[in-house]
């Protein structure tokens, strides 16, 4: 995420018209515009590996797998983001629409330029919003994949996985092997 705001002062509605317009892709966080950045190669295929386990895995159900060209609104923290891939179960995403409001899940990929800021004030905004279960984060330099998982008394609790385990997303009652998330970034 480019930390240089593009214009001050957008109101939402602002922002989605003139979003609407925009050849780049921009981020939306209390009335300042962001423009977004290219991702790697290796951004590429670890977000692809989740979007294909997850829609295998979830075919047929009510859940809808959406990647980085929707929209996320949290409104309690007055931002739009675009994370990286997303799992909603609802109705909404059904809809002919660019923007969701209730995601259970939402997973970001690592790089070094956005690290700091999808653990911090990203993370914040993202626990503002009620329907979200569990936070995601996929390093592809490290292999290394975290996952916050929000507990019955509302707080949020890390459960880190290495490349041979298995990730539980408690929230879909699924299981991927994270091997599978970094496949064609292994070696041999």
């Amino acid at each position: 995420m480019n930390n240089t705001a593009e214009q001050l002062g957008f109101t939402p509605e602002d922002y989605l018209a003139w979003e609407a317009e925009q050849a780049v892709k921009h981020e939306y966080l209390r009335g300042e515009v962001f423009a977004m950045t290219g991702v790697s190669i290796a951004h590429n295929k670890v977000n692809l590996n989740l979007a294909l386990a997850l829609k295998q895995r979830l075919r047929g159900g009510p859940c809808e797998v959406l990647m980085a060209e929707v929209k996320l609104q949290v409104e309690a923290a007055d931002a739009f983001f675009y994370p990286d891939l997303m799992v909603t179960c609802a109705a909404e995403a059904k809809q002919d629409s660019h923007t969701v409001s209730r995601a259970l899940l939402v997973a970001e990929i690592l790089s070094p330029s956005t690290e700091a800021y999808n653990r911090g004030e990203k993370f914040a905004s993202y626990r503002k919003l009620p329907s979200l279960q569990e936070y995601l984060l996929i390093d592809p330099d490290r292999l290394s994949v975290e996952l916050f998982r929000r507990d019955a008394s509302n707080h949020w609790v890390l459960y880190t996985f290495a490349l041979e385990d298995q990730l539980e997303l408690a929230s879909l009652d699924l299981r991927i092997p994270v091997s599978e998330l970094f496949e064609d970034l292994l070696p041999g």
